[in-house]
């Protein structure tokens, strides 16, 4: 239990002081933003600081610090200093950087973001990614959270019709402007998400004597023994980075009135994600701790998925409470699901410069997207989930670097860019480590993949040295 509290309050700390040096060097100023120098009453909507908040913290709290942190708990508290130090270093200064430079590119999405600081190669390739990636993320916040309510509803209402319920939500939420149902529901749905993850770490508390809170170990409890990295590190995916979170912020960053807004809003939004991450990657341990502390109960339940939230919800908090939890749990992805497909279809609209005053050039990109969306939805859900985790870092890897770089161009001293690039090049190591010795990618052994992963990383980072950093401190000079 000891090692709980010292993470949470370790991720509230950092809010208050790596989150203020981020700020400062960032230097948010009374620049007009977007949405007050154009606001078109459908994207670019002036919105108060509260309501921009919660509508940011549930675009990006999906089932990533929910599943992703049920599921990176299989590998024991380990878990919780990634999701600290992540949250801290990478996470949050990725969600600050990714909305502030939206700010000060007119709301500009992050595929024209990374374009603009990493070149018109970069871009096109962010484009076709973020795009592809954002579908991949509504379809997981839509067949997630039908699952759930097929659990909690009547035989009749299994999880296709509940996806197709979902879709129709989207469809609307995707079309209509930002305020009309995404501005009114997400206060609501956020009143359940924060009962729902204060109810789960009362109880797992309450609960200790029969079911320890474990301490951190770095001993890999992995029942099958699969290495802590780099698969940990992608699983548990937006509990601590995700790059899902660089095409949401900008949908956000058309809706601040003031530059001076950003921290409290992006980077406060991923350390409330985190510390949401926290409690059910600690409750998962402590629920599911069996066989000598090896984590074969989590691993038996298939780590993070419909089944294990429902199971732990209604155990830890009794019916009423139960319901109450898995509310949030449904709310929390369908809050998430909605403004990926409207984030892909601003995205497109960007790319191709679409007027989105214009109801039928919204209706003209929405419906394929939707539609695409529910074919994929038929994919098995675990594989779809796994592409996710290691696209969403990815993409999180070069959205970091785009900061890094915009930091270099700033014309402040060159040596703040590595509040961007040290994570970026973490990240960098994380993303090629996986796919070359992941089963859904080139399967090759450790031996392979490790000093590889790590060479493209360090590879990256020269080149981030000699093309970026050095011209610029020599300029400094």
């Amino acid at each position: 239990m000891i090692s709980f509290f010292v993470c949470l309050l370790a991720l509230i700390v950092g809010y208050f002081t790596y989150g203020v040096l981020v700020e400062k060097i960032f230097a948010p100023d009374d620049r007009k933003t977007p949405c007050v120098a154009h606001p078109d009453g459908v994207d670019y909507v002036p919105m108060k600081p509260w309501r921009a908040f919660l509508i940011q913290l549930l675009n990006i709290a999906g089932l990533g610090p929910i599943f992703g942190a049920l599921s990176g708990a299989i590998w024991g508290p380990s878990v919780f200093l990634w999701i600290v130090l992540g949250t801290i270093f990478a996470g949050a200064v990725h969600d600050f950087l990714s909305g502030m430079l939206s700010i000060r590119n007119d709301g500009a999405s992050i595929s024209e973001i990374v374009g603009t600081y990493l070149g018109g190669g970069m871009k096109q390739v962010m484009r076709v990614f973020s795009v592809i990636l954002l579908v991949m993320v509504g379809v997981v916040f839509m067949v997630g959270p039908a699952g759930l309510l097929a659990i909690l509803t009547p035989d009749i209402l299994d999880v296709r019709v509940w996806t197709i319920i979902i879709l129709v939500y989207y469809f609307l939420a995707t079309m209509l402007p930002i305020d009309k149902i995404i501005g009114k529901l997400y206060p609501i749905f956020g009143i359940c998400l924060i009962i729902m993850a204060v109810g789960i770490a009362g109880a797992t508390i309450f609960h200790s004597g029969t079911r320890p809170m474990m301490e951190i170990t770095l001993k890999n409890l992995h029942p099958a023994g699969k290495p802590i990295w780099p698969l940990m590190f992608i699983t548990v995916a937006c509990g601590a980075i995700s790059g899902f979170h660089a095409t949401q912020s900008p949908m956000i960053a058309r809706c601040l009135t003031s530059e001076k807004q950003g921290r409290r809003i992006f980077y406060g939004a991923m350390v409330a994600e985190g510390v949401i991450a926290l409690i059910w990657a600690a409750a998962g341990c402590a629920f599911y701790n069996k066989t000598g502390g090896l984590m074969t109960g989590l691993l038996e339940a298939g780590g993070g998925n419909s089944t294990t939230v429902y199971n732990m919800s209604i155990s830890l908090l009794g019916p009423l409470g139960g319901v109450l939890a898995m509310i949030g749990v449904i709310a929390c992805p369908i809050t998430s699901g909605d403004t990926a497909f409207r984030s892909a279809r601003l995205t497109i609209a960007d790319w191709f410069h679409i007027d989105q005053k214009d109801t039928k050039k919204r209706l003209l990109l929405s419906a394929p997207l939707l539609l695409l969306g529910y074919l994929i939805s038929f994919i098995d859900y675990s594989v779809v989930w796994r592409y996710f985790s290691w696209s969403n870092q990815t993409l999180a890897m070069i959205a970091l670097w785009a900061g890094a770089a915009y930091l270099v161009k700033s014309g402040k001293h060159p040596g703040y860019s590595l509040i961007a690039a040290i994570p970026a090049a973490f990240m960098s190591a994380v993303s090629v480590t996986y796919i070359l010795i992941a089963e859904e990618g080139f399967k090759l052994s450790t031996s392979i993949g490790y000093p590889v992963g790590i060479c493209v990383a360090l590879l990256l980072t020269v080149l981030f040295f000699v093309k970026g950093l050095l011209p610029a401190l020599q300029q400094k000079k």
